[in-house]
């Protein structure tokens, strides 16, 4: 069985941490909850693991959700990073493409949508995997009354 993925999830608005926590719960995934910037900084500072994905608003007081994943790169350089916003368009100020690793759903975003987005930056694909098993080479039967030559 795969490790779970630790998913931190960082919203000034607890009923958009409540969704985000009912959508996530049955995908086999950590999660972790924080009401803004510094508190997540906090709630990862706790942690044994590294967080794999930071689900964060863009907007937020204190600090908002790009210097909060600027903040928690250095200790978690392989983390990936969903915004979910209603200011997608403060994304592109600077004209930048986002980094590798980085998306966003604009509010309101559906279960669907929140499940696949998470889907693809975890795992690289639209469906999670349920477990992981050793790679077997895979022998097919041979023809009757073929013999193996191999003996």
């Amino acid at each position: 069985m795969a490790a779970k993925a630790t998913v931190l999830i960082v919203d000034d608005e607890p009923q958009m941490r409540e969704f985000v926590r009912r959508v996530l719960a049955t995908e086999s995934l950590h999660l972790l909850e924080a009401t803004d910037g510094a508190d997540a900084l906090e709630v990862a500072g706790r942690q044994s693991t590294p967080i794999d994905l930071l689900l964060t608003d863009l907007r937020m007081p204190g600090m908002d959700g790009q210097r909060l994943a600027a903040a928690l790169r250095p200790n978690c350089p392989s983390m990936k990073v969903l915004f979910l916003t209603g200011y997608s368009d403060s994304l592109f100020v600077y004209d930048e493409p986002l980094p590798e690793g980085t998306a966003f759903e604009d509010k309101p975003v559906s279960s669907k949508r929140l499940r696949e987005a998470v889907s693809l930056l975890l795992y690289g694909t639209l469906h999670p995997p349920t477990r992981i098993l050793p790679h077997r080479p895979v022998s097919s039967p041979r023809p009757a009354g073929e013999r193996d030559l191999r003996a």
